[in-house]
């Protein structure tokens, strides 16, 4: 059963990222502000649920929440900072975008850039605790996994539409046979090194 709230004096917001361990394709993050009282009992963590339970909960989430946004870092900004600041400052960017301002944040994960004038707590796997973490899981995976759809139609070697960008045995059979994309992430290691002769 996840916790309504951390602090329920405080208006929280939860944020989760989806995508760190990827090749390709940006990083997401989502922050999301529930109503009072907001019950979903299929809510939990997106790495637990199948897609069609995910694309009706985002539905719900994006109806139902008092807030919501969506935070995007590229791949080449990924490649000048690093994916662990690049996903600190997807959620930022997502915290920018909220229509309303939190008084309290709850990050997934343990390791977070304090967000200017609000507090925040870091949670581990947060996202299996947490409804306002969970909800904000399940809004950065489906809109990543949304524009990784969008690329396979582009880039169909790749096979992004199974996964999404994940360093699979397909996904790195491609990258030795076809190179790699604008889309990849240079600053990974995109083969093992005995394998590696891609011109960048």
């Amino acid at each position: 059963m996840l916790i309504p709230y951390l602090e329920p004096s405080r208006l929280e917001a939860g944020c989760d990222e989806a995508g760190r361990g990827c090749l390709a394709g940006p990083v997401y993050a989502a922050a999301v502000i529930l109503t009072p009282g907001f019950r979903n009992d299929r809510l939990n963590d997106s790495k637990q649920l199948t897609e069609r339970q995910r694309d009706h909960l985002r539905s719900v989430i994006e109806n139902e929440a008092a807030a919501w946004a969506v935070g995007i870092v590229s791949p080449e900004e990924i490649d000048g900072i690093n994916i662990l600041k690049a996903s600190i400052l997807a959620m930022h960017h997502a915290i920018d975008s909220l229509k309303i301002r939190p008084e309290h944040l709850l990050i997934d994960g343990n390791r977070f850039v304090p967000y200017p004038g609000i507090d925040h707590t870091t949670v581990i796997k947060g996202d299996s605790k947490y409804m306002s973490i969970a909800a904000a899981s399940i809004l950065a995976k489906t809109h990543r996994d949304e524009y990784m759809y969008r690329l396979d139609a582009e880039y169909p070697a790749y096979r992004w539409r199974e996964n999404k960008g994940y360093p699979t045995a397909a996904h790195r059979n491609a990258i030795r046979l076809h190179g790699v994309t604008p889309h990849h992430r240079k600053s990974f290691t995109l083969l093992p090194p005995t394998q590696l002769s891609l011109d960048f």
